[in-house]
This record gives structure tokens, C-alpha cells and sequence, in this order.
């Protein structure tokens, strides 16, 4: 890919990622066609499946730029795809104008995924901090991290299926219930077939993106940080983008709100993976500080998310609660810390 020609390189990075964008789209109406079928609700299938699923090109480009060598692009990546992932929220706040989303999509599964966000960033910022020990190359708390992941998801599952509490319900709250849909019902079995064969073109996508974005980055002279935590973590964070806007679109509130609180909470397993990945010892012992200053503003930002699901403002500036607006100013000063130097 470094010998291709610069306008080559930057053509197949806009294709991959328009790829990603198309893929995304279509990903979304299965998943709420999933989440009625199968009973499953859309916070766990969105937070689960299509959480997943669209961070597919996300965590091939974190294993991709590990096995490469460029371990501050694959930690940035994860990191930066939580945060861009982040302000996508905000922006589907803005394409749903009745009220803020996140007093309209109010579950307490969409809760339990901020706190367990918060949880895992906090592990990976320990991963970072504390004295490194690896066994055969390998941080133990990559380990937790998958652990804390599985016992996080089963919480959700049974926060839908026994639920302790509910929130209020209002004139502007969208609750999760099965809807009838015109026309055909398509076989379950083909559903699930049509899924697993997008996500399979997501990681392709993925993968060529990740390479065209390290050739582009050093063609340009750009920092492991700069590339993996904007260019790349953009790119690959499309699919949460398009998903989330088209359920919006579509009335699934919940399900947008999951996909991108579900695909955050994933993307924290990508330095995990990550780290089995980079060879010459464990990851965390590589990352610089920009990356630890972006997975502290990432708790933040997080934390900000949570706070505006549990005090469900009504409407604020355009719609969008406080939450919105701090999400959209600490993503900012985390791209000032992408791009400074020293």
C-alpha cells in the first residue's frame, strides 16, 4: 500500500469508508427487524449484535496496526472511535427534532451500558498507568477487560428480560415494543444470514482502510496518534454513524442510542485484542500520553452521556441536552490533543 501513488491511496480510503457508510445503512433495518423477531429488544441486540457488528472495521484496524507495528495507532484507534462514536449520538440527537434523544430512548439497558463503558475505559487507563507485567506478552488486565465485558452483557440481558426498575414514561418517550412491518416477513434464519454477511464486508472495509490510512499517514508526515485517533477512527466509525441516523429515521430510538453506547463498550476490547496481537511485549507499555489523555476524556465524555440518560432533559439548544453540548467540547479539546506536538 506505501507504493501506491497518494491520490491512489486516498481513493481507496474514501471508498472503504463509503463502503462502510452503505454497509451501515442496510445493517440497521435487520437489526430492528432482529431485535422484534427474535424478543430480544433493541438495547441488547443493539448494544450485542449491531454493536458489534459495526465495530468490526474498528477493531480490524486496531489488530491490523498491532501486528503492523504501530501501537499508538491501534490503542488510538480504539480510543478515538469511543469518542467520535460519542458525538454520532449527539448528532442523531439532532436528526430526531421532537425532544432530546436521551430522555426519548430512556432504558435502563442503554444505562447499564454507560456504566459499564465507564468501568472498562477505567481498567484500560489502569492497563496504561500502572506497572507493566505481561505474561508471554500479554497484560492480565486485557484479560479483565473480556471478563468485565461478559459480566457487563449479562446484566443487560436481564436488566430487558427482569427488569429491577423502569424509567418514567412522558408524552416524548419512545418505549421498545414490536412493531408491525408492511409487506413479506423475510425467514429468521435469512435475517441472521443477511447480518453475518455484512459484517463480513464491515471488516473487509476495515482492513483496507487501515492500511490506506497508515500509508496516508506516512506519506503526510501524521503522528500514530493523529492518524489512529481521527482518520482511521472516523473511517471505521461510520457504520455507528449511518446505523444510528437510520434508526432514528425508522423510530427505533432505543436501538440507536444501544448501538453507539453497545459498540463504545465493545471497542474498549479492541486494545485487548490488540495486545495478543503486538508481539514485542504488551501494548499499554507503548501508549504515549496523548492516548492516555484520551482515554481520561473518554471517561468523561462518557460519564457526561450517562449523566444526561438518568436526568432525561426534555430539550435544550436544538433539541440537544447539556450532555450533547459537553460531549461536543471535550471531543474537541481531545482533537487539540491529537494534534498537538510534544
Amino acid at each position: 500500500m506505501s507504493d501506491l501513488s497518494l491520490p491512489l491511496q486516498i481513493v481507496l480510503f474514501a471508498a472503504a469508508a463509503a463502503a462502510i457508510g452503505v454497509l451501515g445503512t442496510r445493517l440497521s433495518s435487520i437489526a430492528d427487524q432482529l431485535a422484534d423477531r427474535t424478543g430480544l429488544g433493541e438495547a441488547f441486540v443493539g448494544a450485542v449484535f449491531l454493536g458489534a457488528c459495526t465495530s468490526l472495521p474498528g477493531i480490524t484496524a486496531s489488530v491490523t496496526a498491532a501486528i503492523d507495528g504501530f501501537p499508538s495507532l491501534a490503542i488510538a484507534n480504539a480510543v478515538g472511535g469511543i469518542a467520535v462514536q460519542s458525538t454520532f449520538l449527539v448528532i442523531a440527537d439532532l436528526a430526531y427534532p421532537k425532544s432530546n434523544l436521551e430522555h426519548a430512548a430512556a432504558s435502563v439497558p442503554n444505562m447499564l451500558q454507560g456504566a459499564l463503558l465507564m468501568t472498562l475505559l477505567a481498567t484500560l487507563l489502569l492497563g496504561v498507568l500502572a506497572p507493566q507485567f505481561q505474561i508471554a506478552g500479554v497484560h492480565p488486565l486485557s484479560v479483565v477487560l473480556f471478563i468485565g465485558y461478559g459480566f457487563g452483557l449479562r446484566l443487560v440481558h436481564r436488566s430487558h428480560a427482569r427488569p429491577m426498575w423502569k424509567p418514567q414514561i412522558t408524552d416524548e418517550t419512545r418505549e421498545d415494543r414490536p412493531e408491525a412491518r408492511p409487506g413479506p416477513v423475510p425467514p429468521l434464519a435469512r435475517l441472521w444470514l443477511d447480518f453475518a454477511v455484512i459484517g463480513f464486508l464491515l471488516l473487509l472495509a476495515g482492513l483496507l482502510v487501515t492500511r490506506s490510512g497508515e500509508a496516508l499517514g506516512m506519506r503526510l508526515g501524521l503522528t500514530e496518534s493523529l492518524v489512529g485517533g481521527l482518520l482511521v477512527a472516523v473511517a471505521t466509525s461510520l457504520p455507528e454513524l449511518v446505523t444510528s441516523l437510520a434508526a432514528v429515521r425508522r423510530g427505533a430510538l432505543t436501538l440507536a442510542v444501544a448501538n453507539v453506547l453497545g459498540g463504545n463498550t465493545f471497542d474498549t476490547l479492541f486494545a485487548a485484542v490488540a495486545d495478543v496481537a503486538y508481539r514485542p511485549g504488551s501494548i499499554y507499555a507503548a501508549v504515549t500520553w496523548r492516548e492516555s489523555t484520551m482515554i481520561t476524556l473518554t471517561i468523561i465524555m462518557s460519564g457526561v452521556l450517562l449523566l444526561g440518560l438518568l436526568s432525561r432533559e426534555r430539550r435544550g439548544p436544538a433539541n440537544i441536552g447539556f450532555e450533547g453540548i459537553l460531549v461536543l467540547l471535550i471531543y474537541l479539546c481531545g482533537v487539540v490533543v491529537l494534534g498537538s506536538g510534544g
